[in-house]
């Protein structure tokens, strides 16, 4: 019979062995992201770094507007980086025009343009009308991932104003926030979704609407 050595390993040992093990809940890198210095994604002025369709899209006071108030938007049109990025915090300002439970916008992360298509797969921290503040999976398994409070996140919104957004990801954790009040705090259980991808800026099809994006910055997590 084959012996088995069996180490019995302190407890504060033991734990520090699990949570290495098992990135489920793993804040690898987070604390690094105070040592790095963002990255700007828009300029203000061009669309340097960045691929869509110009029809839809343009630059307007330092900002990206998808949309019109004149007319309606035919279907799903996303503005996206040419880059791709894994692990990361984007930060943005961002500020939705239009009817106010109808006008929706959101933004891609981790994301692919979908193949001879106008969509976008992938997540997508959520614009509209109870969806403020929401992890969705666009066009992908087409639902909410995570709910955000949106009673507990009234009393920091700002309708038709400016609210800051910030997406965070590391490995399967994905948090977000508006205004400094956390909206999710979501772990990813399939292994089969990928980790990596673009960032897009969507307007979603419906009544004329404009979607604004401005401040885009991205703190990448150090490689080790």
């Amino acid at each position: 019979m084959k012996k088995t050595l069996i180490v019995l390993l302190p407890a504060a040992l033991l734990s520090l062995a699990v949570s290495c093990s098992d990135d489920t809940n793993s804040d690898a890198g987070v604390a690094d992201f105070g040592k790095v210095k963002p990255v700007r994604l828009f300029d203000g002025k061009t669309f340097a770094g960045w691929e869509g369709n110009l029809d839809i899209f343009r630059i307007e006071e330092g900002a990206i507007v998808g949309g019109t108030l004149h007319n309606e938007t035919p279907h799903n049109d996303f503005l996206c980086t040419t880059k791709e990025y894994g692990d990361f915090e984007l930060r943005l300002k961002v500020k939705l025009l239009g009817p106010a439970k109808r006008a929706n916008a959101g933004i891609q992360f981790r994301s692919r343009r979908v193949p001879n298509h106008h969509e976008v797969s992938g997540y997508q921290a959520d614009m509209g009308y109870n969806y403020w503040g929401c992890l969705y999976d666009e066009s992908r398994r087409n639902k909410i991932l995570a709910k955000a409070n949106q009673e507990q996140l009234a009393k920091v919104f700002r309708p038709g104003d400016w609210n800051e957004y910030v997406i965070r990801c590391v490995g399967r954790r994905i948090q977000l926030w508006l205004n400094d009040y956390q909206t999710v705090d979501y772990t990813e259980t399939d292994n089969n979704i990928e980790r990596t991808g673009i960032i897009g800026l969507q307007i979603h099809a419906g009544p004329p609407s404009e979607a604004w994006y401005k401040d885009i910055e991205i703190k990448q997590v150090p490689q080790k």
